[in-house]
């Protein structure tokens, strides 16, 4: 008897383990094209594809490529010819993936797609002094998990610190969770700092203005996105007491932040992310609302108007409001509410800003009132922290959490599990940008888990995005992980030790013994790491079913949404020029060749109306402590009044805030779909996004 091959030799020339299951797992996708998925047959096949490829290179080692060809081979042999011909355009499609992959010098030992392996390369993978990349993906994620495994020796020094790096690599290298950018490019560096959001106090003074801008700085550096209220800043026209001079207003210090953001960048591998925020009160707020609404101003800020019950309650009641002197106390003067709302409501549809922040909302959920107020949030508005306090967040990939017609509760159960392990053990070893920082973030313990991959989901379970079931599932997924998250928490704080202003908190009053964080579930944009996980961004819906992407200068790819692609292959309907034709406007709706379930289920953005965007971010906020980063797309004709009733919506169902963004309201977007393509001529005609858009907001103000 032949003994079985044990060695295969890479296209790199390494000397691997010979592995069955690979080449079974390639049979059965190639299989799942043409026909339902068949483990067994494709096992069979893979069996008898070991056996000829061990007697034809006994003695000798083959290559990749010579058991790729055997493969081809037993497939005809046995009367699958249109399985050969999908593991043959597969076999194929990997060949052109290689040779683009060539020009970034990365060796992709975890075969990620071009895209992922470009943000690879600009963001995560390290660098030697000259500038060489020195990782691969799976030397990066042993890094992170090597890094952050370490915390347990903190706590207890019998701690199998080995098993825990395992468990979080395994997490990471089958990208079932990722943590946020800083964490994957700073873990075990001499940087070290692995937050992604903060928010500093803008206090009323030139020293206190100037060093939250020092602090900026430094947090940008590091690879952090800073949020700010500027509602302490006296108004414009102001006396400024020491000088006898006239204040110039919370704006004009705006600018100064922004100027800062542009010369710095974050660390050089993306650029400056800062949320501004105004209180609804503050007599320049007019100033603040319009501050956008020209196109190339405050490029570095999103900006949110923090409105109250109060004002919302005015608006409905055609009442005025206060507006009121934060230096004094004093009221200044009144406004008409409605009046302020319309300006909100038109600069939003002309410019995608201001968004609203819901602040009472949001402190009637704060965990620890008695440490103060919230006025801000991070860049993305997902984080509501109070002044110097940081986050760092981790996203759970849903679209691997599907087992069948039904979510895999038990693998679920398990990431959410090591998910928050990872991320309180980012507290205990990362490097904070002040002393400040370092102890409000200790003292609370705030981490944000959340999902990516919602919308890819939703279409392995045969479920439209814009539907009741998939508000169900939605609001299933996240109770679940919301509730599995605080057993973890409760757990970890048992063995070590409550946040230490646990006592004190909401926590306590609720009937919990132990909590080792404040905060526990967040709902974050997800474009980068979305990218490396291959699957949708975040809550998003998808953004195209098949487009163009811009994977480097001058050089375009065509991607097509891989469960559409799987789902017409199965059902005989792939054709190329059907591809090229969806491509024109990223959507499948207006196909007569497509099936009514295909068009309910592969639905983009631009095909869901408003109130499905603002319905999802609701139910998903029921079940979330901290707040949910979540755009509502609008399409180009969209009114100023689908603006007002989205923003009425988001309040009446307790979201903590809303951004929305027509489509088309600015010139420079990293989407172009529709008309925008022939004034714009981008991608020759096609849906064009750039390498590094996931979904959300297409202007790529939300880059984390």
């Amino acid at each position: 008897m032949v003994p079985k091959a044990s060695e295969i030799r890479k296209r790199d020339g390494r000397i691997v383990v010979f592995q069955q299951e690979k080449i079974t797992t390639a049979i059965s996708k190639a299989i799942a094209d043409v026909k339902h998925e068949d483990l067994r047959l494709a096992r069979k096949l893979s069996d008898e594809v070991v056996k000829l490829v061990s007697r034809r290179f006994k003695g000798k080692t083959p290559g990749v490529e010579d058991v790729q060809d055997v493969v081809e081979e037993v497939l005809i042999k046995n009367g699958h010819v249109e399985v050969a011909k999908a593991y043959i355009l597969y076999r194929r499609g990997r060949a052109e993936i290689r040779e683009f992959k060539k020009f970034y010098d990365v060796i992709d030992d975890l075969k990620l797609g071009v895209n992922a392996t470009k943000v690879l390369k600009t963001r995560y993978l390290l660098r030697n002094e000259e500038g060489h990349i020195i990782e691969t993906p799976t030397q990066m994620f042993r890094r992170v998990a090597r890094a952050i495994a370490k915390a347990d020796g903190l706590h207890d020094r019998k701690s199998d610190m080995g098993k825990t790096e395992e468990e979080f690599y395994q997490v990471m290298a089958d990208r079932e969770f990722l943590p946020n950018s800083p964490t994957l490019m700073n873990a075990d560096t001499q940087l070290g700092q692995l937050s992604a959001c903060f928010v500093l106090p803008v206090e009323d003074s030139i020293e206190g203005i100037f060093g939250a801008i020092g602090q900026m700085a430094i947090i940008h550096k590091s690879g952090g996105g800073t949020g700010f209220s500027f509602s302490r800043l006296r108004p414009k026209g102001d006396v400024v007491g020491s000088t006898k001079g006239i204040a110039s207003g919370p704006v004009s210090f705006m600018r100064v932040f922004d100027i800062a953001t542009d010369v710095i960048k974050q660390g050089g591998r993306r650029r400056g992310a800062n949320m501004g925020i105004l209180h609804v009160t503050h007599p320049d707020i007019l100033e603040f609302i319009s501050a956008k609404s020209e196109e190339g101003k405050f490029v570095n800020f999103n900006i949110s108007v923090a409105v109250t019950d109060e004002f919302m309650k005015a608006v409905l009641k055609d009442a005025q409001y206060d507006l009121v002197n934060p230096r004094t106390g004093e009221v200044e003067k009144r406004l008409r509410a409605k009046d302020v709302l319309d300006l909100i409501v038109m600069t939003a549809w002309k410019s995608g800003d201001p968004g609203l922040i819901f602040i009472d909302e949001i402190n009637r959920h704060n965990p620890t009132p008695n440490l103060g107020l919230i006025e801000s949030t991070n860049p993305c508005g997902e984080q509501p922290l109070l002044s110097y306090e940081s986050c760092n967040l981790g996203s759970i990939n849903l679209a691997k959490m599907v087992n069948g017609d039904d979510v895999d509760w038990r693998k679920l159960r398990r990431v959410v599990k090591t998910a928050v392990h990872f991320l309180d053990n980012v507290i205990d070893v990362n490097k904070y940008p002040s002393p400040e920082i370092e102890k409000l973030t200790k003292t609370n313990r705030k981490i944000g888990l959340g999902v990516m991959g919602f919308a890819d989901m939703l279409i392995q379970l045969r479920v439209p995005y814009n539907s009741e079931k998939g508000l169900a599932i939605g609001a299933k997924v996240m109770k679940f992980i919301d509730e599995e998250a605080k057993k973890e928490s409760a757990e970890l704080g048992r063995k070590r030790g409550s946040f230490r202003g646990f006592e004190k908190s909401i926590w306590k009053d609720k009937g919990l013994h132990t909590l080792r964080n404040a905060a526990m579930t967040t709902i974050a944009p997800t474009g980068s790491i979305s990218i490396v996980g291959g699957c949708s961004s975040g809550i998003e819906p998808l953004f195209a079913i098949a487009f163009v992407r811009n994977v480097m200068s001058g050089t375009r790819l065509l991607e097509i949404q891989p469960l559409f692609e799987q789902f017409v292959r199965k059902r005989g309907l792939y054709n190329e020029e059907m591809m090229s034709q969806i491509a024109k406007t990223g959507s499948i709706q207006n196909l007569k060749e497509l099936p009514k379930d295909f068009k309910k289920v592969f639905v983009t953005a631009l095909d869901i109306a408003p109130e499905w965007h603002v319905r999802i971010q609701a139910a998903f906020q029921k079940h979330v402590d901290n707040a949910v980063s979540k755009t509502v797309n609008l399409p180009a004709d969209a009114t100023p009044d689908d603006v007002r009733k989205v923003l009425w919506l988001a309040y009446k169902l307790k979201c903590k805030g809303v951004t929305v963004y027509r489509y088309g309201c600015r010139s420079e977007q990293v989407l172009y779909v529709g008309p925008m393509l022939e004034k714009k001529m981008i991608g020759e005609g096609y849906a064009s996004a750039d390498s590094e858009y996931a979904g959300g907001c297409p202007v790529g103000t939300c880059p984390f």
